[in-house]
């Protein structure tokens, strides 16, 4: 007698990108809602307000329920892949498509006065 109990299940799809690889990636959610929704009875504080559901001349306005049951249920971060190996440091190369990629060591700063010595010696040969 408090008021009108709404039970139900709301689908939605998304559309974004891998965090590791920025592939573009789509799926589809399902999620379950219940909410009281009380009659306007002036007795409330005001306080009770902000938490509760209220009834307005017999309309439900189920718009902020979807809206927080969904945004509850997006991923943190969507990955392509369980696994999805992202990108590249060096270059950006997506790592999915090219599992062998590689570079040379990088030369530590400290020996690359030597690196340019060693250069100039295989020129001269």
């Amino acid at each position: 007698m408090e008021g009108v109990l709404v039970t139900g299940s709301a689908s939605a799809e998304l559309t974004g990108e891998c965090v590791r690889c920025l592939e573009p990636i789509t799926d589809e959610i399902e999620v379950d809602l219940q909410e009281l929704f009380v009659y306007d009875d002036r007795d409330h504080d005001s306080e009770e307000d902000d938490e509760v559901s209220m009834l307005q001349d017999d309309l439900l306005d189920l718009e902020s329920l979807l809206r927080d049951a969904v945004v509850l249920a997006l991923p943190f971060q969507p990955v392509c892949e369980d696994d999805c190996p992202g990108l590249c440091p060096e270059c950006g190369a997506r790592l999915l498509d090219d599992p062998d990629h590689a570079h040379e060591a990088p030369i530590d700063p400290r020996w690359a006065g030597l690196a340019a010595l060693q250069q100039d010696q295989q020129h001269r040969e």
